[in-house]
């Protein structure tokens, strides 16, 4: 079999770099053995990377297991929940990008024959199948798998139940105590916030993509299974490195149809709107925004999880995690694609056994009987938004399904966040807050803070929040995000002046200012672009090379 790191270790003109690889301990046997290159993104920063160290043991036992030689690399990863809120959100999305890359330089480097994948949280996950995507090596991902939820006052807390108390205490609905007690008992250890925000949206989208073994996104952080799991992925790659098959032969654009579909019978993050688009193109090809509108008009969505509803992931893998899912929504999926087990979804899902039939039923709607009739994302469209826009249409209360309401408008998120916990905000107002999206920004910062705020004030169902920024996957509530053009580009989000009348209608994707176009227009000919808040770093690099939102944030 001829590998890539023969180019490495073969030949009595490599003996220099045979030398090197044996200061590290590697024998002369294994210099005959498939390299397989082990991409961890643990770090002690974020709670959802906090066990990988482990998780990566396991991961190389299964190569060992199956004959190859496994070496271990780190990449960077940003904690979004830690990252909230201040200028430090600026770098998370741009974090994906440079994410891809260094396993490029890595992987390209030393000519591993495989990789095996160890991502776990918002970004990073992205960023690993967008290196899978450019690489098109033989690749396994093993995400790292939700944390439990927590507990607190008799009810199951996540994080999200932390930042909406914060909005509840500044309204005085809970005591100093009440917050404390949300703060120390909602994260009860590790793996990604425990509701289906993006980091375990983008879990689930990786299994469904075909990209990780069967039951993998949901199966948690502290759960054996996911270190059994982690250890079959180890032994599965070296059969996809002896049978070349690549990611691209796996990550076709049925399976991309079929993630999407999966995305909204669960539910996901709105981020997945960035994501896959940037993932596809990395495979070499085109996801645009309409195809996710199109999906979710023909896909119920069939699970109520957090943050549109009370479940948790926990309840999504006693029901049979993703594999349910796929059996559910069943001939509505291509179950000819392709996965790492070098079988079909349709060959998986006819071994898939549910274990909990009861919990099954009751977490999984069935197709005649969704909780919701589409899926749980929209894309709107309209006068403010002429290239799209995105909501979380399964985590709307149904009253605000259709609004109009006056525009209250603030250039940056601390501008509204000081309106909002000042009590400026009132019902029926809409939030516009803007020069946030990946340009203006720059980095496009979540909003969960300013979402989080208005829903613990009890606001949530009478006030909508619209942003050419984008949303934690956690947030709930009629907020629409990634307006396009954003305003940092022109687009009509720059031109909306204080008390324009906003109108929503997300039956039928619409998104408009009430404005005469030819006020707009002379209020266009008066606009003059703001002078960028970056003058050095990363960020300046990022700002000059990104693109829409609408085309996935991916640099140009």
């Amino acid at each position: 079999m001829k590998l890539r790191s023969d180019e490495v270790t073969k030949g009595f003109e490599r003996a220099p770099h045979r030398s090197l690889l044996k200061a590290m301990g590697v024998i002369d046997n294994e210099m005959d053995r498939p390299f397989i290159g082990v991409v961890n993104s643990w770090s002690e920063l974020i709670p959802g990377h906090i066990h990988l160290d482990k998780l990566g043991e396991s991961v190389k036992a299964g190569i060992r297991l199956a004959g190859g030689v496994p070496f271990e690399f780190s990449t960077i990863g940003i904690c979004d929940g830690i990252a909230m809120g201040h200028e430090g959100m600026k770098y998370s999305l741009p974090s994906r990008e440079l994410i891809a890359d260094t396993i490029e330089l890595m992987v390209q480097a030393h000519r591993f024959d495989g990789m095996v994948m160890i991502p776990t949280c918002d970004k990073i996950v992205p960023g690993h199948l967008m290196a899978a995507g450019r690489l098109d090596i033989p690749t396994a991902v093993v995400t790292g798998g939700p944390m439990l939820p927590g507990f607190a006052d008799d009810e199951e807390r996540d994080l999200i139940s932390v930042f909406e108390g914060v909005g509840e205490r500044q309204n005085n609905n809970i005591t100093d105590e009440k917050l404390k007690m949300l703060e120390d008992y909602s994260c009860c250890g590790a793996g990604s916030c425990a509701g289906l925000f993006t980091a375990n949206t983008m879990a689930c989208v990786t299994e469904a993509l075909g990209m990780s073994l069967p039951g993998c996104g949901t199966a948690h952080a502290v759960d054996a299974r996911k270190f059994r799991l982690a250890k079959e992925t180890g032994m599965k790659i070296m059969e996809l490195v002896e049978k070349n098959i690549t990611a691209r032969q796996i990550v076709t654009k049925q399976a991309f149809d079929n993630t999407i579909k999966v995305d909204m019978a669960i539910g996901g993050s709105t981020n997945t709107v960035l994501h896959l688009p940037a993932i596809a193109r990395e495979f070499g090809l085109e996801l645009p925004l309409e195809r996710f509108d199109e999906m979710s008009r023909t896909t119920p969505h069939l699970t109520n999880l957090r943050p549109g509803g009370n479940h948790f992931l926990l309840d999504l893998e006693r029901a049979g995690g993703i594999p349910a899912v796929m059996q559910r929504l069943g001939d509505m999926l291509d179950l000819d694609a392709m996965t790492i087990t070098g079988q079909t979804w349709g060959q998986n899902l006819s071994n898939f056994v549910v274990v909990n039939p009861k919990t099954n039923a009751k977490i999984i709607k069935t197709l005649d009987d969704p909780a919701h009739p589409e899926g749980g994302i929209a894309i709107l469209k309209g006068s403010l938004s002429p290239e799209g826009s995105v909501i979380k249409q399964s985590a709307v209360h149904p009253d605000m399904m259709v609004h109009s309401g006056p525009a209250r408008v603030f250039d940056s998120e601390e501008e509204s966040m000081h309106a909002i916990m000042d009590g400026k905000i009132k019902s029926g107002d809409v939030v516009v807050i803007r020069y946030e999206g990946p340009k203006g920004g720059p980095g496009m910062r979540e909003m969960l803070s300013p979402t989080s705020a208005i829903a613990g004030m009890g606001l949530i169902e009478s006030v909508a929040l619209i942003t050419d920024g984008r949303f934690s996957g956690g947030t709930r509530g009629p907020c629409i995000g990634h307006v396009t053009p954003e305003a940092a580009q022109g687009g009509p989000i720059a031109l909306v002046q204080e008390g324009d009348t906003i109108q929503i209608d997300i039956p039928n994707r619409l998104l408009n200012i009430d404005v005469p176009p030819a006020v707009l227009e002379e209020r266009r000919s008066r606009w003059t672009k703001p002078e960028t808040k970056v003058k050095k770093g990363y960020l300046v690099r990022y700002q000059k090379s990104v693109g829409t939102a609408s085309r996935g944030s991916v640099l140009e």
